[in-house]
């Protein structure tokens, strides 16, 4: 594995890498972190002017990259770290020092100091001033800067105010305008007794905030200051307590202390579950009032009553020498001579029978002073003397999520305390070894330490027992005993009830079982030999009912099988998931498992990598099953399975579009009658052909025939094609509004989650051009929320580009460029070229005018529109009136508002009346009917080419 360095001069191992350009190649494909840069780009950010032959330039330095990072690959075999994708390359790399950085902010003192090591100087050191690394170098900065504040917080949390003062000094003269580090200093120099310099240090802020940014101090700062003066309590560390989420129980063991004579409490729960802890705090509480407490554990294989030696000598008590009965006697009198005590007899599920045999001479003995016995176990004991005692019963059970937030927290900020709740069960053990692991490796896998917990206890049992834990593991959490029993083909009933009592399952219903936590299923699990795991999955495989379609799936991929019947499992589990990249995954395996080509597996695999934003791969897949067919049913299957949305009016790969409607249009004469089939391969010809304004006819065939079959996913599908040719001229927003209700509505009603997005995004679109934004603002919410629930990474592409549009429409100019420019790298290496050709340069000529133009930015097919801005006035007027209308898409009125541009600043007459025809019908409207940008009202530009026809 390579280990690349980009904290600081740019490194890749002891790779020995080549000159600028050839370092600039490897740094940019690390700022793409793993994505794919089209070669075209790679081009543009290594020459300002590409000389002939710059792709095979580009090539020859990441052939030579290849042997530099992986030197002993074999001849003509293909790179697994720098490979090629599409039109493109992508670094595959898995250790990069920046993102181990940003991986660690969450951790504890020792790792924040280890993070901040890592840094050899400044980010990306070589390529800093280069554009294309500016946004990641700013950002990695900032995370910097946010490293030493939290190793601040850290110190103080620590005690080690002096340290942090001395630190937050040195970072606040290089960057005076933090206002967090302002208050972390003045909050440590109050903490070392210096209240003066505190409130100097709060005066320096806001000089400082005052001076850079012209702003006055938060109302963070101002509280903190007001606190200072005041000398509030709360500026002083919090003396923490080992203890959280106990309070209840500590409640019930304080019930349990004896107004006179004998007092026993029982504290019970699985290992790990803090009962040592909770008998430590109460025993904390107790001496607080005055109590003399003693505590004795009972280890394994110790000699007879010897947690009763411990407590005796604790005492400062001699028991002599004598038979059972007389020792049984010093022991009560020595504790009883020690009134009022706590006695803490911990683990007593490991007691022996002497020991118990003198905690049971407690119980009959007739005490003049107060004596309360704490126990704590992990099992029922069997005691008949401690049950006549009525002791008051404590069982601890897992810590509920705001707990293990507090726990979690006090080790990790970062860390998802939802998902180590649910691991951990909220045993506090595990939670805190969890935390641990996330903030060192971030992961939540099994701890080192919690295997060897589980492990230990493991190894007692019979080997019979553990065969069965390791055959339920396979199962899963949950067990189904039934399934168990024919897993192991035996009575396992017996090694059951074993594994009961020692507490790695439990019972939920008959015939029902659960480990007690997903960390003891992956331990025992982790056991099982990679063979045996496989043989045990497929027989449940075979075994389950044909309905549980994605267990059996499950089953299968994880034995690793072939063959027809785990093919079909397995497609059918994708076609059900609602989860795209599950149904990657999915898909992936079901081609692994048919080993071979299968066109229906291959379309499945496309649709959802589609969905999935890798959407060049999803064509790619396609065009394969497209290849591998022939029949016209079979073709037209491959053809109309893809009902993927689309809300751009610009093909991403015309090639690709040819070939599909090219192998529709053949398909579509096996299908004259109005069938679902046809339907599909007219909208499929519709949505290809987008931006044509050729196809509505199509379009609205479809609608008709899945209107009458009442098939809402292909009337969706049929809508989303009639969407794409409501662009034959301009003005048309309300009717794509229209068409955006109409999708939403039907889609949330019948659970087709991506056109429902779909139809939010058409919403944003038209309710921009309408200038809307309260409504498209609903809309992008519900996309945006949409997105979230079902990981669908492409919403967010259009929503961060609506959101600069708005801020544009705000006139905020300069949060409207910053916003622009971090939302075009988010559609870097999608695979959505129809998006990003040009789209980054028009934004910014719609926020500063044509002063930015320069045609040697890639404007895509808006290069010819927006050259008679800036060609000489000759030169414009030859290239402007050559403009042809243009194609029917989302760009229409864009297209329109650069004629006028060009009309007015060349003074055209011709040219005039021509942009003035074309954006008449749209005078109600914004050209911002994209959703992405905005050049204003309509009318600002009619009104402009009035006056000048008049002038």
């Amino acid at each position: 594995m390579v280990t690349f360095g980009v904290l600081g001069p740019l490194t890749a191992g002891d790779a020995r890498l080549g000159g600028p350009r050839q370092r600039a190649v490897l740094a940019r494909l690390l700022v793409a972190r793993r994505r794919v840069v089209p070669v075209r780009t790679l081009v543009a950010d290594l020459w300002e002017e590409p000389p002939d032959g710059a792709v095979g330039a580009v090539q020859t330095f990441v052939g030579a990259l290849r042997k530099a990072l992986e030197p002993d690959r074999p001849p003509r075999t293909p790179s697994s770290l720098l490979v090629t994708e599409g039109a493109g390359y992508a670094l595959r790399a898995s250790d990069v020092d920046a993102w181990r950085f940003e991986e660690m902010l969450g951790g504890d003192l020792a790792v924040l100091d280890e993070a901040l090591a890592l840094w050899r100087g400044p980010a990306y050191a070589e390529f800093a001033e280069e554009h294309w690394a500016r946004a990641e170098v700013d950002r990695l900065t900032e995370l910097r800067l946010v490293a030493v504040e939290r190793r601040a917080e850290a110190l103080l949390a620590a005690g080690r105010a002096a340290e942090a003062v001395a630190d937050l000094r040195a970072h606040l003269a290089a960057h005076p305008w933090r206002e967090k580090a302002w208050s972390l200093l003045a909050l440590a120099l109050y903490r070392e007794g210096r209240q003066g310099d505190a409130l100097e240090a709060v005066r320096s802020a806001r000089h400082a905030l005052a001076e850079n940014l012209g702003v006055d101090p938060g109302p963070g700062l101002r509280a903190l200051e007001a606190d200072i003066l005041s000398q509030a309590p709360r500026l002083l560390p919090a003396v923490p307590s080992a203890l959280v989420g106990r309070s209840a129980e500590l409640a019930a063991l304080d019930a349990a202390v004896p107004a006179a004579g004998l007092g026993v409490a029982v504290v019970s729960g699985e290992a790990g579950v803090g009962k040592t802890a909770l008998a430590e705090e109460f025993a904390a509480v107790l001496r607080g009032r005055g109590w003399t407490t003693v505590w004795a554990r009972c280890p394994e294989d110790a000699p007879l009553a010897w947690p009763w030696q411990q407590v005796a000598e604790a005492l400062g008590a001699e028991l002599v020498a004598g038979d059972r009965f007389h020792l049984r006697r010093q022991v009560v009198a020595a504790v009883e001579a020690a009134a009022p005590v706590l006695v803490v007899l911990d683990d007593l599920h490991q007691a022996d029978e002497e020991t118990l045999a003198v905690l049971a001479a407690f119980t009959g003995a007739s005490l003049s002073g107060r004596v309360l016995l704490v126990v704590t176990t992990r099992a029922a004991v069997p005691s008949e003397a401690l049950a006549r005692a009525e002791p008051v019963r404590v069982p601890l059970g897992g810590l509920g999520e705001e707990a293990v937030e507090a726990l979690v927290r006090s080790i990790s900020r970062d860390a998802d305390v939802r998902a180590i709740h649910e691991r951990s069960g909220g045993n506090p053990f595990y939670v805190k070894e969890l935390a641990r692991l996330f903030a060192a490796e971030g992961s939540l896998g099994v701890p080192a330490g919690v295997r060897e917990v589980i492990r230990h206890r493991l190894a007692p049992l019979p080997a019979e027992v553990r065969t069965v834990l390791h055959q339920a593991s396979v199962l899963g959490r949950d067990v189904d005993v039934d399934m168990l029993g024919r897993l192991a083909g035996e009575d396992v009933l017996d090694a059951l009830d074993v594994a009961l009592q020692r507490g790695f399952l439990v019972e939920v219903a008959p015939g029902r079982a659960r480990f007690t936590h997903a960390l003891v299923r992956d331990t025992v699990y982790g056991e099982v030999s990679l063979t045996r795991r496989a043989r045990w999955h497929l027989a449940v495989a075979e075994a389950l009912d044909q309905g549980e379609v994605h267990l059996r799936a499950h089953h299968y991929i994880a034995a690793d099988a072939r063959g027809e019947a785990a093919v079909r499992a397995i497609a059918a589990a994708a076609e059900s998931t609602h989860s795209p990249r599950e149904a990657v995954a999915l898909w992936e395996a079901a081609i692994k498992a048919a080993e071979g080509t299968r066109p229906d597996l291959l379309t499945g695999l496309a649709r959802a990598l589609a969905v999935n934003g890798d959407l060049a791969a999803a064509r790619e897949h396609r065009s394969t099953a497209l290849r591998a067919t022939t029949d016209p049913r079979a073709l037209a299957e491959v053809v109309g399975s893809f009902d993927v949305p689309g809300v751009w009016t610009t093909s991403d790969d015309p090639a690709h579009s040819a070939e599909l409607v090219t192998a529709a249009e053949r398909a579509l004469a096996a299908f004259p009658g109005p069938t679902a089939t046809r339907a599909r391969l007219l909208a499929t010809i519709a949505m290809e052909e987008r931006g044509t304004g050729t196809r509505l006819a199509e379009a609205r065939e479809a609608e008709t025939i899945a209107r009458d079959l009442g098939d809402p996913a292909l009337l969706a599908f049929a809508l989303n094609a009639k969407f794409m040719h409501t662009f034959h001229r301009t003005g048309l927003a309300r009717e794509r509004a229209a068409i955006g209700v109409q999708l939403t509505g039907l889609a949330a009603a019948h659970h087709l989650v991506t056109h429902e997005v779909l139809g939010h995004l058409i919403g944003v679109q038209a309710n921009a051009a309408l200038g809307d934004f309260a409504t498209a603002d609903r809309h992008a919410d519900a996309a945006d929320e949409l997105a979230r629930t079902h990981d669908l990474p492409l919403v967010g592409v259009f929503t961060d580009w609506y959101a600069a549009l708005k801020l544009a429409a705000d006139n905020e100019i300069d949060a409207a460029e910053r916003a622009y420019r971090a939302a075009a790298g988010r559609v870097e290496g999608t695979g959505m070229w129809g998006v990003e050709r040009g789209l980054l340069p028009l934004a910014l000529l719609s926020l500063h005018g044509p002063s930015t133009v320069d045609l040697d930015d890639d404007w895509g097919p808006l290069r010819d529109w927006v050259s008679p801005l800036v060609l000489p006035p000759d030169e414009a007027r030859e290239v402007a009136r050559a403009l042809p209308p243009g194609p029917a898409d989302l760009l229409s009125e864009v297209r329109a508002a650069l004629l006028a541009m060009a009309a007015l600043r060349l003074g055209d007459p011709v040219l005039r009346q021509r942009a003035y025809e074309r954006l008449l019908p749209a005078k109600d409207e914004l050209v911002a009917g994209t959703g992405l940008v905005t050049f204003g009202p309509v009318t600002r530009f009619l009104d402009a080419l009035r006056a000048a026809e008049r002038a």
